[in-house]
């Protein structure tokens, strides 16, 4: 499935993903229950990118199923080192980081629209993009997500 020996860790954070983004949106990110056996193969091969990034001060992508991979054009090893700031392009940075304080303020927004870039230079536009934190079993914030279901090469 994913090359990374941390098993443990991947289905944690599908269970955070998924509880998350029904505990905001009160739907389902997948068809399945968080902590049902196949659910971390389901998010991993879902047909639309989710990606999340951590809480330090300078976000590092954590998680990025097949289809997220796929979009920003990197290896699991990649994107798991990689500043989520770097998915946008230097100019659309600070409108990312507002994106982020909104997110941050309401738990999520579902109308988000934005250029991206891929590893090669690639840009693509995102549209209505789900942006959600995400919130641990205690309740305590641990980072953000977003699922992207519509994109365009630009």
């Amino acid at each position: 499935m994913l090359h990374t020996p941390d098993q443990a860790f991947l289905a944690r954070q599908t269970r955070i993903l998924c509880a998350s983004y029904q505990h905001w949106t009160g739907l389902q990110l997948i068809d399945a229950e968080a902590d049902s056996p196949q659910a971390m193969q389901l998010l991993f091969t879902a047909p639309f990118a989710v990606a999340s990034h951590d809480t330090q001060p300078d976000p590092v992508f954590n998680y990025a199923n097949r289809q997220a991979l796929e979009l920003f054009g990197m290896a699991w090893e990649e994107i798991t080192r990689l500043p989520s700031r770097y998915s946008a392009e230097p100019l659309a940075r600070k409108e990312r980081a507002r994106l982020l304080q909104r997110v941050e303020r309401y738990g999520y927004v579902d109308d988000y629209s934005g250029v991206r870039i891929a590893r090669d230079g690639r840009r693509f536009m995102i549209q209505n993009a789900t942006v959600w934190n995400l919130i641990d079993e205690n309740g305590v914030r641990c980072g953000q997500a977003a699922m992207i279901r519509e994109w365009t090469s630009l």
